[in-house]
């Protein structure tokens, strides 16, 4: 009712039935599923208004697996202290599932929400026709954008001081595409798909979050020399929006090369763009440079929807349930999900009592040379927020 109200005195706009494409519209002949697999560049977007009551804003909570669920608690008690204007909406996605239907009611509850925090899904199931949860959830929302900010904090000792590199990763497709057949037996063909559509767009987005935020070069990572019509698409397509942006330098690097970079010299790299599956190992390289995986966050972005994630997409299953799990990226990626939603109050009270957690007070879980719990992380924290 309230919904109808306000369409009528156009404050919103009238969204019943309305269908928003992100690309060429899919045949009407296609189900959801068809659409998913069989054309993997079209996704349907259906327009419903963000959840927001009173200033408050729901959030979609996907623990996940392994050690996502307590720190999700520890999210959940230091939101509470803070008093952070935020309702969550909590998603359990069994990974033993032999079906979708987990996932497709979290896509619901994020569309409904407009916003995400999850940790690292499991896809137990060996079933061909199961897909991977995580991959589908971006997909699914078209978040085709993925960007992990790698800055050094100080107070973790690594062989590299002062890295700041922003790695923007195309998230839909490329080897994710999810496209695999048996061809004769024994011979299993996968695809890669890369299309100038989505090309354009991340590489797009590369060269604006460059511009906005006062970055200076842009590299491309690449496998052209090999793969020459896939990543060769998405190289000249970079290069072709690069001649739009002629205050930022662009160069390219092929991904063999670039991770031996980043281990010699990272401090030549600012912003970084590349297709999907490099993006995973780049992200892994540049967190392992910087104290591990527990430490930096991650932000799917698309056109309506937006989810926050720890940023290597780990599990952590062999150390959950321990009290010695790192909070920090996990807390980090609220952070970026405060920011997002525009609450930049408590967003900066929470980024300044981290930083001198780590930097200041040196109350480090043992992945990073510590030997502090979790729970004396998020109390430290907590300390920290009446101190900043």
């Amino acid at each position: 009712m309230a919904v109808r109200l306000l369409t009528k005195l156009k404050v919103l706009p009238d969204v019943r039935g309305s269908v928003n494409f992100s690309s060429k519209a899919a045949p009407a002949t296609l189900s959801d599923f068809d659409v998913q697999h069989k054309t993997p560049v079209i996704r349907k977007q259906k327009l419903i208004p963000k959840a927001q009551y009173g200033g408050r804003h729901a959030v979609t909570m996907l623990p996940g697996g392994g050690i996502g669920p307590e720190c999700m608690g520890y999210v959940r008690d230091i939101f509470k202290y803070i008093g952070a204007p935020i309702d969550f909406e909590v998603v359990d996605i069994d990974p033993t599932m032999d079906n979708d239907d987990d996932v497709q009611y979290a896509i619901t509850t994020i569309k409904r929400n407009g916003v995400g925090l999850k940790g690292n899904i499991e896809t137990k199931s060996e079933a061909a026709y199961v897909t991977s949860r995580n991959v589908a959830l971006r997909n699914e929302l078209d978040m085709y954008a993925y960007i992990l900010n790698c800055k050094s904090y100080p107070g973790v000792a690594t062989r590299h001081k002062d890295i700041d590199v922003v790695i923007i990763r195309q998230n839909t497709e490329g080897e994710y595409a999810m496209l695999e057949h048996e061809s004769v037996n024994g011979v299993v063909e996968s695809m890669k798909v890369v299309t100038a559509d989505n090309s354009e767009r991340v590489a797009r987005f590369a060269f604006e979050f460059a511009k906005k935020n006062g970055r200076k070069k842009v590299t491309t990572v690449h496998k052209a020399n090999i793969m020459k019509l896939s990543d060769g698409l998405f190289l000249e397509t970079s290069r072709r929006l690069a001649k739009e942006y002629p205050d930022i330098e662009h160069n390219d690097m092929i991904i063999d090369n670039c991770c031996m970079q980043l281990v010699a010299k990272p401090h030549q790299f600012d912003v970084m763009l590349m297709t999907n599956l490099y993006g995973s190992i780049v992200s892994n390289v540049v967190c392992g440079l910087l104290g591990g995986a527990g430490l930096l966050s991650g932000r799917n972005y698309g056109d309506h929807y937006a989810v926050f994630e720890p940023g290597t997409r780990n599990t952590g299953t062999a150390i959950a349930g321990k009290n010695i799990a790192n909070p920090i990226a996990m807390i980090n990626a609220s952070i970026d999900m405060l920011e997002h939603l525009g609450h930049q109050f408590h967003a900066s009270l929470l980024r300044r009592a981290i930083n001198k957690t780590i930097n200041v007070d040196r109350v480090l879980t043992p992945d990073l040379g510590g030997s502090n719990t979790s729970t004396d992380v998020v109390g430290a924290i907590l300390q920290n927020v009446g101190r900043c």
